[in-house]
């Protein structure tokens, strides 16, 4: 199994999706919106999040490309900001801990 930073780093999506999801991270605010994507309280921490987010992220993009009718592409948007967001958490922490 691929590590955490792997997973993240090999994502490869389109675009329009990937450009839409770096302007939206500088304004990702874990505890709005990690609470309102996952439902959970409390949260979980940015490790475990992030692997929630991927799961989520991949059934996102199955729907996206199997032309279902229930894709959303904000949504997706979304999740792929949510992701980008909390690999940055965890990269400051790690920077933290050295």
């Amino acid at each position: 199994m691929q590590d955490l930073q792997t997973r993240i780093t090999t994502l490869k999506r389109p675009a329009l999706l990937a450009r839409a999801a770096r302007f939206g991270v500088d304004e990702y605010r874990r505890d709005i919106h990690l609470r309102r994507i996952l439902q959970a309280d409390p949260l979980p921490r940015s490790a475990e999040a992030v692997m929630r987010l991927l799961d989520l992220e991949q059934d996102a993009e199955y729907r996206r490309k199997s032309r279902d009718g229930s894709y959303s592409a904000a949504r997706h948007v979304e999740l792929l900001i949510a992701i980008a967001g909390e690999a940055r958490i965890m990269q400051a922490s790690r920077l933290r801990l050295m």
